[in-house]
């Protein structure tokens, strides 16, 4: 059976609902953060020597990356493509694959930078010196990008909305979409979705 280690408080939860979309039968290892220090326990290094999650065990392999997993799961589970273009349609694929892996190599590090410079005075005119205007450029840009759209990629869900979700979720726990009521409209309806409904009651945010 497939296993999800998901650690609380944290973009796993996003895999969790990625595998509700899927209609999965999954199970979820849990783990709990420090209260202190909000850190991962060291039990998850068992499986992801990072001690990162999301991680999932399947067929005797373990795999980690959000983006990994996504495209794993989706490779494996999603024959009909309802949720990834086919690679025969080259286009598509290449902006679908662009949009899957955006949030976490460009969209998280200023949003990273401004949950630090929130935690700490003295570092906090530089640090966002650098990350306002970063997170407005992205935010913009997927704004202008959802902009007619119910979904990143137009009418239907996608396995980039899943990490689109989870930056634009984090952006607004900072205080940073106030003025992207596309943004905001767009959270909602993701998290009205019965199968992130599902998740949230699997393995709470």
């Amino acid at each position: 059976m497939l296993t999800l280690h998901h650690l609380r408080i944290g973009r796993s939860i996003f895999t969790v609902w990625l595998a509700e979309e899927l209609e999965l039968d999954y199970q979820i290892q849990e783990y709990l953060r420090n209260p202190e220090t909000m850190r991962a326990p060291a039990t998850l290094k068992n499986v992801n020597p990072l001690g990162r999650s999301p991680a999932i065990e399947d067929d005797g392999m373990v795999l980690c990356e959000s983006g990994a997993i996504t495209c794993y799961l989706l490779e494996k589970y999603d024959p009909d493509h309802k949720f990834s273009p086919r690679r025969t349609d080259l286009q598509a694929w290449a902006e679908y694959m662009q949009w899957l892996v955006y949030p976490e190599a460009s969209v998280f590090a200023p949003l990273f930078m401004r949950m630090l410079a929130m935690r700490s005075a003295e570092a906090k005119p530089f640090l966002e010196s650098y990350s306002a205007p970063e997170i407005a450029l992205h935010f913009g840009h997927i704004a202008n990008k959802l902009a007619g759209n119910e979904f990143i990629l137009g009418d239907n869900i996608s396995g980039a909305d899943f990490g689109i979700s989870y930056v634009i979720g984090l952006g607004e726990r900072l205080g940073a979409i106030a003025d992207y009521p596309t943004l905001t409209a767009y959270l909602a309806r993701n998290r009205a979705r019965p199968a992130f409904v599902r998740a949230l009651a699997r393995g709470v945010e």
